[in-house]
């Protein structure tokens, strides 16, 4: 046990950060990612998590998230001067900003900056992000979203702790991990907040501005105030302590996001503009607004169709489109009745008969007093 001891006495209760970049298909679209890496600086375990921005949001969160991966908290992190965590100075004389040094007090732990140029202070991440790089990143990945491929890292991660030995040292880095961990500090129970949160006014396409961007809400919110907590890769929207929306955080400007069903209500009131509605084009396919125009009830027939698509998804209707025979013109009627599912027989079929026992009741008739 001398070398514990050793360790809990040398103040390497540490961790070094980093940041990388890579590439990755998201659903087919080239993206550029952000990697954050950690690096426990005794046992070498690794974390590895992928942002869209390496903006303040991101670099709480992602810190917030290594120390759940290792279930707990170090002494100290060691990291490059980020623009997002100092304020002014670099190295032993950096500044943290106010709201770094809210998270740092929160969870309770010391920062060391490095020098600039000075890669050798944090040698063991840097070979992180290298190897995460190659090992994780190589080739591309082709995924659904960043949250499928967060949860890759996090399992590649994982992988890398049971079966992994660094070379330069004597133990595995899941034995040297299992003995860290009892150096770490436990998380505190509550949650620091790493959002950026703004109140925003409902505008009148009922759609909220943040971070130079909007993102649509129920129309009955119009002129409103609103919640919006932007996290590293989602943004919540809330009313009256409700989540109303939430979204995949967009990067950028000029951009709207839109759900069509916080516009149903509105359309149903005034169904001539559906066809050309921004919400309807930019969440219907061309294939359904072509065989919407074919509906006998024309624009109010179609906003009932976009409320099938609400409820049952685009591709369950497009499904029953493509099963009706072509020289059939469809009615949402047609459509309803084949959306409803055959119920399941309540009958109950046993595999083998039951045995029925005759009974004396006599003993009954003779307690109750009844006269045979």
């Amino acid at each position: 046990m001398h070398h514990i001891h050793t360790f809990a006495k040398s103040n390497k209760n540490a961790i070094q950060i980093d940041w990388g970049e890579a590439t990755a298909y998201f659903d087919g679209v080239k993206t550029k990612v952000n990697f954050f890496c950690g690096r426990l600086c005794y046992s070498c375990d690794i974390f590895v998590q992928a942002f869209y921005s390496q903006n303040l949001e991101s670099f709480l969160e992602a810190q917030q998230r290594m120390f759940d991966c290792f279930k707990g908290i170090p002494k100290r992190l060691i990291f490059d001067n980020a623009k997002v965590a100092v304020s002014e100075g670099f190295g032993l004389h950096a500044q943290a900003t106010k709201g770094y040094q809210s998270f740092t007090a929160h969870y309770a732990f010391k920062t060391d900056f490095c020098n600039i140029a000075s890669g050798n202070e944090k040698g063991l991440v840097e070979n992180l992000v290298g190897f995460a790089r190659r090992n994780f990143m190589v080739p591309v990945p082709r995924i659904k979203n960043l949250s499928e491929l967060n949860k890759k890292l996090l399992e590649d991660c994982m992988q890398y702790r049971r079966t992994h030995k660094v070379k330069s040292r004597s133990q595995s880095v899941q034995d040297a991990y299992d003995e860290e961990w009892y150096f770490l500090k436990q998380i505190p129970a509550y949650r620091f907040d790493t959002s950026r949160t703004a109140s925003p006014s409902v505008g009148d396409y009922s759609t909220v501005r943040f971070d130079k961007n909007n993102y649509s809400v129920p129309v009955r919110l119009l002129r409103k105030n609103v919640t919006v907590k932007g996290y590293a890769n989602e943004v919540h929207i809330f009313h009256a302590g409700d989540v109303i929306a939430t979204y995949d955080r967009m990067y950028g400007s000029g951009k709207t996001a839109y759900r069509l069903e916080h516009y149903l209500d509105l359309l149903e009131r005034k169904p001539r503009s559906v066809f050309q509605a921004k919400p309807v084009r930019a969440n219907i396919t061309k294939e359904l607004l072509e065989w919407g125009k074919l509906l006998p009830g024309g624009n109010a027939e179609m906003v009932k169709l976009l409320r099938l698509c609400v409820d049952y998804g685009e591709a369950r209707i497009l499904s029953i489109k493509d099963q009706l025979p072509p020289n059939i013109i469809p009615s949402v009627d047609m459509i309803r009745s084949q959306l409803h599912e055959v119920p399941e027989s309540n009958v109950v079929y046993l595999q083998h008969d039951i045995d029925i026992y005759p009974t004396d009741l006599r003993k009954y008739d003779e307690k109750c007093g009844v006269a045979r």
